[in-house]
């Protein structure tokens, strides 16, 4: 039997600076209203990830990125649709400062603040384990600093 792809792949941008990550809102209105997300958004036909989500990036915040490497990727599936495959890259570089240009709100948030967010489904568990990931440096620095005599 075929394993199926999936036939919407989204990507979405941890956009990093100075320590914090920068997090979207969807419109009152929208699918998903007031929940918290990464900003990004489908891959069109023809599109790669990278440039479909250098392009999401200039029409929602107004900048110009450069794509970093991939963070991570999985299915996910919300009740009653098919499974899409989420992709996430790193961005820490970028051209202009992000305006909101689609969202109901964009905020820079430090990393351990963002479970108290309301994010979509499909992004929770990313989110927890980003969490887990800033926070490893900080536990091995207090670690090595308890060891010193």
């Amino acid at each position: 039997m075929a394993v199926m792809k999936p036939a919407i792949v989204v990507v979405a941008a941890v956009i990093e600076r100075q320590g914090k990550i920068l997090i979207c809102q969807r419109k009152r209105g929208s699918k998903h209203a007031y929940k918290w997300e990464f900003a990004g958004g489908k891959v069109e036909t023809g599109e790669t990830p990278v440039e479909a989500l250098r392009r999401e990036l200039r029409e929602e915040l107004s900048i110009d990125a450069v794509i970093g490497e991939e963070i991570e990727r999985y299915e996910f599936s919300y009740p009653g649709r098919s499974p899409i495959q989420l992709i996430f890259f790193r961005v820490r570089e970028f051209e202009g400062e992000p305006e909101n240009e689609v969202f109901e709100s964009i905020e820079w948030t430090r990393p351990e603040q963002m479970p108290s967010y309301d994010f979509l489904d499909g992004d929770i568990e990313f989110v927890k384990r980003l969490v887990d990931r800033a926070s490893r440096p900080v536990e091995a620095a207090i670690k090595a600093q308890e060891k010193r005599p």
